[in-house]
């Protein structure tokens, strides 16, 4: 892999992992026109720049946490995080490696179909009232909390997108979009530190990123500005607007590839 693709596979990475487009969907079609084929790996290694933009975006909002949880005793926002991260969290470790080698989740047909699917699902939700300012991550009850969490879960399907998912869960379970965009973050902390933890602790995974560390450091520096870029824009976006033209722009894309497929 050159550094002008890594570079390009790291801007990907950074501006659709949050914006819900599916950040593994854009680098499995990126990949398959840039080199060929999809490599999971080097998708889950681009994990560490976006974890540390999301860290350092949300600093202020980790540290209230931490004072709500062990100052003023105040759980409800750590519970439903927990809650949320579960069933993504549990599903990820028993799929992990069948994800890693399945032709069929990596193939961009298959990522061009999620893409539209749940592209079409923006649309709809974008319909919905849009709920209370003073709605956030902390009045979910655990119920609606867990509903987030099976929805996230999808994500392990490229094209899904993690934070579309638990975005359009969350607005159904009554948040307005910039709070379901904040909870999304929110809860992605605890699952991006789990498959890194993984790409580090899994001697498979830690010589991996051994022999490609030029290029994955490189494309983790460009996937960590644009990833600061991506996450100050949605947040403002939805602040004012919802679902529905990332929704369309799913569908036109799905739409492109799928007929670029057919013509080849």
């Amino acid at each position: 892999m050159s550094i002008i693709d890594a570079i390009i596979l790291g801007i990907i990475q950074g501006l659709t992992e949050f914006i819900p487009v599916s950040s593994s969907g854009h680098l499995v079609i990126a990949q398959t026109l840039l080199l060929g084929e999809a490599d999971h790996l080097f998708i889950q290694a681009l994990d560490f720049g976006t974890l540390l933009a999301l860290v350092i975006y949300f600093f202020p909002k980790l540290v209230d946490l931490f004072k709500k949880v062990f100052i003023q005793k105040d759980y409800r926002l750590a519970r439903n995080i927990i809650l949320t991260c579960i069933p993504a969290g549990l599903l990820g470790l028993v799929l992990a490696d069948f994800i890693q080698k399945s032709s069929v989740l990596l193939n961009p047909l298959t990522v061009s179909i999620m893409l539209a699917l749940v592209g079409v699902l923006m649309v709809v939700v974008d319909r919905l009232p849009k709920k209370s300012a003073k709605a956030t991550g902390t009045d979910l009850s655990p119920k609606r909390a867990l509903v987030v969490g099976f929805a996230q879960a999808f994500a392990l399907i490229p094209g899904v997108s993690r934070s579309g998912s638990t975005i359009i869960a969350s607005r159904i379970m009554g948040l307005n979009p910039r709070a379901a965009a904040e909870y999304s973050f929110m809860v992605s902390i605890p699952i991006m530190l789990g498959l890194v933890g993984k790409l580090l602790l899994k001697p498979s995974d830690r010589t991996y990123m051994i022999e490609n560390l030029d290029v994955i450091i490189i494309a983790n520096i460009a996937a960590f500005v644009a990833a600061i870029l991506a996450i100050h824009f949605l947040l403002q976006y939805l602040s004012k607007h919802g679902l529905a033209l990332f929704g369309w722009y799913r569908i036109v894309l799905a739409a492109v590839v799928i007929t670029v497929l057919l013509v080849q």
